[in-house]
């Protein structure tokens, strides 16, 4: 009985330690930052006279390497 106990959870260890280093949150970061505008499309200066910068924080994804498709005969 112990020994099973002990395969499930050495199972269980084994199985998080693959889902960890991948799914929603994981990954390298990487911060994208463009000019602020405003309704008609002008660039919003700040009170020391440099344009705003809106950041976003973005997933970097691993690009896959495949196969090239054959264009379709007509």
């Amino acid at each position: 009985m112990k020994f099973l106990l002990a395969l499930i959870a050495s199972l269980a260890l084994v199985g998080t330690a693959y889902a960890g280093d991948e799914g929603p949150g994981k990954g390298e970061m990487k911060e994208v930052c463009h000019p602020k505008k405003d309704k008609a499309g002008k660039e919003v200066v700040g009170k020391d006279g440099k344009p705003v910068q809106e950041c976003k924080k973005v997933k970097v994804r691993k690009k896959l390497e495949g196969t090239e498709i054959p264009p379709a005969k007509k």
